[in-house]
């Protein structure tokens, strides 16, 4: 049985070096290939022009590139785009291109569904099939930021990980795609425009602050009540906000970063007075602003949008209290927009 080739982009620059000297080549050569498939993108062996007829055939007998197809593109009415991307063995994810007057967001997937079971989201249903390779997470941002070209004239601006799947699950993967997004090699991305965000998993947001990262954090926080946050996030069980506080603390203390706070309200679930208390006590432990989201309903169930009443009176409380709030207006209704709340988001 054929053993399965290894793709080429799970080597670092020294290891192709490396790979080119054993084979009786010169090391440079490993430069040149990393140079074509990192920064010039190059979704075959055959498309590195500059480098010989028998080398390529040396690289195709050893490697695959596993590059993302998109499969289907739809493109909203508000310029919103999403992107149906289909990975090498035939799974599928999302990516959504979020368009506004001074910028574009990549909005990308970090897992084939969702390990997690957040009841509100559309991609809870689909049980986790894989984590994505760094390379697979580098490939939707390559592929919005030619869509951002052609469709807006200007480059990608900003980057979050609100697709599918919870990013600090497949933590070292995000983490390598994140430093070939920021490369001089990669896009060379200022790491302070991409934006991480995370169901809250307390250890792994000491983790991000341990390894010093410079991105943003967001926190999907929709209750400051355990008991509500439980109903509606039943993982959270398992860390309760004491903990959750006690991390962002301590990322706070250690990246002096600010935290986002992703807030859906919901009618009947956390319209009411004791849920906005309890939500400006929480935002002041840790300098903060908060993200008020529009709900996109996936269904007519137990989660549906809150009135505009209840929103104002968020509003009125957080600013009441020196807290910044934004209200996110869902995108891209007409297109179906993507995976859980994916497409109401965008990067500050």
């Amino acid at each position: 049985m054929e053993m399965e080739k290894k793709d080429v982009r799970a080597l670092s620059k020294e290891q192709l070096r490396d790979f080119f000297v054993a084979n009786g080549d010169k090391a440079f050569r490993g430069n040149q290939v990393y140079e074509w498939l990192w920064s010039k993108g190059a979704h075959s062996f055959e498309d590195m022009t500059n480098v010989s007829k028998g080398t390529r055939t040396m690289l195709e007998a050893n490697f695959v590139i596993n590059h993302i197809k998109v499969d289907t593109m739809q493109r909203s009415e508000d310029g919103t785009v999403k992107n149906a991307v289909r990975l090498h063995d035939g799974l599928v994810v999302e990516s959504v291109l979020i368009p506004t007057n001074t910028r574009t967001t990549a909005c990308v997937s970090s897992q084939v569904g969702c390990s997690l079971d957040c009841n509100f989201c559309a991609t809870a249903r689909l049980k986790r099939m894989r984590n994505l390779e760094p390379a697979e997470i580098y490939d939707q941002v390559i592929a919005i930021d030619k869509e951002s070209r052609l469709y807006y004239n200007h480059p990608l601006s900003n980057i979050v990980f609100m697709g599918m799947g919870e990013p600090l699950m497949n933590y070292n993967n995000v983490l390598k795609a994140i430093e070939m997004i920021i490369s001089p090699e990669g896009l060379g991305m200022s790491p302070k425009r991409i934006m991480v965000s995370t169901s809250g998993v307390p250890k792994m947001i000491k983790k991000l602050a341990d390894d010093d990262v410079k991105f943003k954090l967001a926190v999907s926080l929709h209750s400051a009540i355990d008991e509500i946050r439980s109903r509606i996030m039943p993982f959270s069980t398992n860390f309760p906000l004491a903990d959750l506080r006690e991390s962002l603390e301590y990322w706070y203390r250690k990246t002096k970063s600010k935290i986002s706070y992703e807030y859906v309200v919901w009618k009947d679930i956390n319209d009411n007075k004791e849920s906005i208390d309890a939500l400006v006590k929480f935002c002041k432990y840790v300098p903060c602003k908060v993200n008020l989201i529009e709900y996109n309903p996936i269904d007519d169930g137990e989660f549906q949008q809150a009135s505009e009443e209840s929103i104002n009176a968020y509003i009125q409380a957080l600013e009441a209290s020196g807290i910044v709030v934004k209200v996110r207006r869902s995108r891209g209704k007409d297109i179906d927009a993507a995976c859980g709340q994916l497409a109401n988001k965008e990067a500050e």
